[in-house]
C-alpha cells in the first residue's frame, strides 16, 4: 500500500473510532443535571452510561461473527447510521425509558465501528503496518472517551446537554460514512471466506487463548486505579479538592500518544517484548503511587497510561498478525475479554480497597499485572531473538 493511501487509512481509522467512541460517555459529565430533569436517582440516571456498555457487549461476539462474512463498509455505514440515528431519538426525546433505550442501541450497533474495523485492518494491512495501525486504533478509543467528557460537560453548557447528542451524531455519521466509502479493498482476503475460524477453534489455540488474558489483565488493574483514585486522593494525607482529582484524569490523554508508539517499538522489538515492558512500566508506576506526594502520583498515572496503552496496542497487533481467518470473532473475542477484565477488576479492588487501602489495591493489581508479563515474556520467547531494526 502506497504511503500516501496508508497514511489516509490511518486518518479515516483514528476519525471513525474516535468518533463511535465519543458517543459512549456523553452523558457521564452530566449526570445530576440529567437526574434533576428527569427526577430519577443518580443510580438510575447512571443507566444513560451502563446501557451502552451493555449493549456493546452484548452485541460484540455477534457483530464478530458477521465480521467474517460482510464486507466491513457495508457494517460501518449501517452501523454509523444507526448509532447517530439513535443519538439525535436521545436528544430529542422526552422519555427518560426512551433515552436509556436510544443510548442502549447505540451500544449495540458501536462494535461495527470498533471490532469490526479492527477485523478489516488485520486482512488490509501487512504484518509490520498492522502494528502501527492497531496502536492508532487503540489512541482514537482514548481521544473518543475524553471528547465524549468534555463534549458533554464543557463545549455545550451542561443544562443544553441534549446539544452535545446532535454534534457527536453528526461527526459520527460523517465520520463513518467516509470510512465506508474511502477505506481501501483489502490487499489480501481471508484465507477461508466461507468457513471462517469459530471462536471454539480460537479457543482451542493456546498462543490466542493466552493473549485474552492480556487485555483481561491490563484493564482489570487500569479500571480500578482510575475508579478508586479519587477515594485515595481525597483523604489522608492528600486531601484534595474535586477540581484537583478531576485534573488528574488528564493524564489518560498519554494513550494517545503512546499507542502509535508501541506500534513502532513493537516492530522493533517484538509484540511480545513490549508488552512485557509495558508490564514493568505499569507495576513501578503503580508502585510509585504509594509515596504520598502529588507530584509522584501525576507521574504514577502518567506511568500507568503509558504501560497500560503499551500492553493494549502490542497485544491487539499480536493477536491480530497470528490471524489467517475468523478476524472478526477473534477480535471480538479480544473486546468481551477487555470489559470482562475492567469489570470484575472493579469489583475485586473495591474488596481490596475496602480491606487494605490504596496499598491493598496496588498489591491485588501487581499480582494481577503478572498475566500480561507472563504472556509477553513467553510470546518474546516464541518470536526469538530479534535485531532492533535501525
Amino acid at each position: 500500500m502506497p504511503q500516501d493511501n496508508f497514511l489516509r487509512l490511518q486518518i479515516l481509522v483514528f476519525t471513525l473510532v474516535a468518533a463511535a467512541f465519543t458517543t459512549v460517555y456523553l452523558t457521564q459529565p452530566v449526570l445530576p443535571v440529567i437526574q434533576g430533569e428527569f427526577h430519577v436517582s443518580a443510580s438510575v440516571a447512571s443507566l444513560t452510561v451502563s446501557a451502552v456498555i451493555l449493549g456493546m457487549a452484548l452485541a460484540n461476539l455477534p457483530f464478530g461473527a458477521l465480521a467474517d462474512r460482510v464486507p466491513a463498509p457495508r457494517l460501518i455505514g449501517l452501523g454509523g447510521t444507526l448509532v447517530a440515528g439513535a443519538g439525535l431519538l436521545c436528544a430529542l426525546t422526552a422519555s427518560f425509558p426512551l433515552l436509556v433505550a436510544g443510548r442502549f442501541l447505540q451500544g449495540v450497533f458501536i462494535p461495527c465501528l470498533s471490532t469490526c474495523v479492527a477485523a478489516y485492518l488485520a486482512g488490509a494491512l501487512p504484518p509490520a503496518r498492522l502494528n502501527v495501525v492497531m496502536g492508532a486504533y487503540v489512541s482514537a478509543t482514548v481521544a473518543g472517551g475524553l471528547s465524549g467528557r468534555l463534549l458533554g460537560g464543557w463545549l455545550h453548557p451542561p443544562l443544553h446537554w441534549r446539544y452535545a447528542f446532535v454534534t457527536a451524531s453528526l461527526l459520527l455519521l460523517a465520520a463513518a460514512w467516509a470510512a465506508a466509502l474511502g477505506l481501501p479493498r483489502p490487499a489480501r482476503l481471508p484465507a477461508s471466506p466461507e468457513e471462517p475460524a469459530g471462536f471454539s477453534a480460537l479457543l482451542a489455540q493456546p498462543e490466542i487463548r493466552r493473549l485474552y488474558l492480556v487485555p483481561f489483565g491490563a484493564f482489570f488493574v487500569f479500571s480500578s486505579v482510575f475508579n478508586y483514585l479519587p477515594f485515595y486522593l481525597a483523604g489522608p494525607p492528600f486531601f484534595a479538592s474535586i477540581n484537583l482529582i478531576t485534573a488528574m484524569y488528564l493524564t489518560y490523554i498519554v494513550g494517545i500518544f503512546i499507542g502509535p508508539a508501541a506500534g513502532v517499538l513493537s516492530n522493533r522489538l517484538g509484540n511480545g517484548a513490549t508488552m512485557a515492558l509495558g508490564a514493568v512500566v505499569f507495576a513501578g508506576s503503580l508502585l510509585a503511587s504509594l509515596i504520598p506526594a502529588v507530584a509522584m502520583v501525576v507521574a504514577s498515572l502518567l506511568g500507568v497510561c503509558a504501560g497500560f496503552f503499551a500492553i493494549h496496542a502490542a497485544a491487539a497487533g499480536s493477536l491480530n498478525r497470528r490471524l489467517s481467518s475468523g478476524r472478526g470473532r477473534a477480535n471480538s473475542l479480544y473486546v468481551l475479554s477487555y470489559y470482562l477484565g475492567g469489570a470484575l477488576g472493579i469489583s475485586l479492588s473495591g474488596v481490596a480497597y475496602g480491606r487494605g487501602g490504596w496499598p491493598g489495591l496496588v498489591a491485588l493489581g501487581l499480582a494481577t499485572l503478572l498475566l500480561p508479563l507472563a504472556v509477553g515474556l513467553r510470546d518474546r520467547r516464541a518470536e526469538g531473538a530479534v535485531a532492533p531494526t535501525v
